[in-house]
């Protein structure tokens, strides 16, 4: 009988060829290239610079040496705690402000603008076109004592319940932390706007009318459709808002008094006038801490990390 050949040896699976190496691989690393080396010395090195100011000890005079002096802080913290609170109070209540005034004008440009809505977006980004230290010295003649803003609110007794809430003096709103709160509104509000109608406008409008064919009132597909998608913009338009609000100075410099001066006017007065660096820099650091702190959590809370 024929005897069956031995089978062949199994074939060894083939080598896989190397990939051909893509000659740009290394292009976007080369165009971050750029704003990282503008982060390193616009930001990562003046911020180094700060740290260690702010645990130095010494005077101008005989010079600054790093004794890591940490004490500063909690001196710093101790003496100007009142200013700390000051200003995020002042800055929260410009926010609330800004929202309460923001959202409705952002929902007319989104839905209801129509053709208008390429001007009234002009309108709205207007005051950038001039000087932030125009735009707050033009308070100083919108609020004065005579002025017709003065007298309306006077004849209208809200004098008496700001009085008597504290945020303003008598008969007069300059000098006052009502003036500082309006001069914060008015400068910041572009900034609560703009996000906001970022995301509106992205809000499909079939949802809207599904709403409405499930009986659903427009306050209840206010409350139960806009509202919740438009939280990316109300969450980015707040911290837009209040971040550079709790560390201004201007608007309390020109329009308040020494009794409304906030955290931000301490450190200008402590880095230009009184040239005690460490206690500067070290305020300068509580306050970033204070803000980064009060922003994760707020942001843990809003429930929401898609920003617009």
């Amino acid at each position: 009988m024929p005897t069956l050949a031995e089978a062949p040896p199994p074939l060894a699976p083939p080598v896989p060829a190397k990939p051909p190496r893509k000659r740009g691989r290394f292009t976007p690393y080369w165009l971050l290239l750029p704003g990282i080396l503008w982060l390193i010395v616009f930001f990562a090195l003046p911020m180094v610079y700060q740290a260690s100011t702010s645990v130095q000890t010494g005077s101008l005079e005989q010079g600054y040496k790093v004794t890591w002096h940490f004490a500063t802080y909690w001196h710093a913290l101790a003496e100007y705690w009142p200013q700390f609170l000051r200003s995020v109070l002042y800055a929260a209540a410009a926010t609330v402000l800004c929202l309460l005034l923001g959202y409705p004008l952002a929902y007319l440009i989104a839905f209801r603008a129509g053709r208008w809505r390429n001007l009234i977006m002009i309108l709205v980004i207007a005051p950038f076109f001039t000087s932030f230290l125009i735009r707050t010295l033009a308070w100083k003649t919108i609020l004065a004592d005579n002025g017709p803003v003065v007298h309306a609110l006077n004849t209208l007794h809200v004098l008496d319940v700001t009085g008597w809430l504290g945020w303003t003096a008598g008969d007069r709103v300059l000098a006052t932390p009502l003036a500082v709160v309006c001069g914060l509104t008015y400068n910041f509000l572009p900034f609560m706007i703009l996000p906001l109608y970022s995301s509106l406008e992205r809000i499909d409008g079939r949802l809207h009318e599904a709403a409405g064919d499930l009986y659903a009132r427009p306050w209840t597909t206010f409350r139960k459709v806009t509202f919740p998608l438009s939280m990316p913009g109300v969450v980015s338009g707040t911290l837009l808002t209040f971040i550079p609000a709790a560390g201004d100075y201007v608007n309390a410099e020109l329009l308040g008094s020494t009794d409304t001066r906030m955290i931000g006017n301490v450190i200008q007065t402590q880095f230009l006038r009184v040239l005690d660096y460490p206690t500067a820099a070290a305020l300068s650091f509580i306050l970033m801490a204070a803000i980064l702190a009060m922003v994760t959590l707020y942001i843990r809370r809003a429930g929401t990390e898609d920003l617009v």
